[in-house]
């Protein structure tokens, strides 16, 4: 299945996808109690129907609810994301990028952190 994920979707199917990739498959009622200012339970069942239409997820019964899991591998998910990302607030420029990242979490960085990264950058230099 090839899909340009973050184009695809609206706003609350991202919120519903979030979920159920962090969750590796959730209910509807999990899904609505993840989900800040969560619509009505009608609403996101509305939202699972549509996702589940468009590719994106499957159900499978599970007792007496629905367990929607993702049909999309998560790092063809993220890979997706990421270029969306890359391109609406980056101008494609990874530099910029990773950048912005490391700004965000410089105190946080540990030795071991900074080393991983400049074996990373090692690897693809190769």
């Amino acid at each position: 299945m090839n899909h340009k994920l973050q184009n695809d979707l609206s706003k609350r199917e991202r919120q519903v996808m979030d979920v159920i990739y962090r969750r590796k498959g959730a209910s509807a009622k999990e899904v609505q109690e993840s989900i800040p200012n969560p619509p009505t339970n009608s609403a996101v069942r509305s939202v699972l129907i549509i996702l589940e239409k468009k590719g994106f997820i499957k159900h499978k019964r599970q007792g007496k609810e629905y367990i929607y899991t993702p049909t999309i591998h998560p790092k063809k998910a993220r890979h997706s994301a990421v270029k969306q990302l890359l391109a609406t607030y980056f101008d494609n420029s990874l530099e910029s990028a990773v950048s912005t990242m490391l700004e965000i979490h410089n105190r946080d960085l540990t030795e071991e952190d900074l080393e991983r990264l400049t074996q990373i950058i090692q690897n693809v230099k190769k």
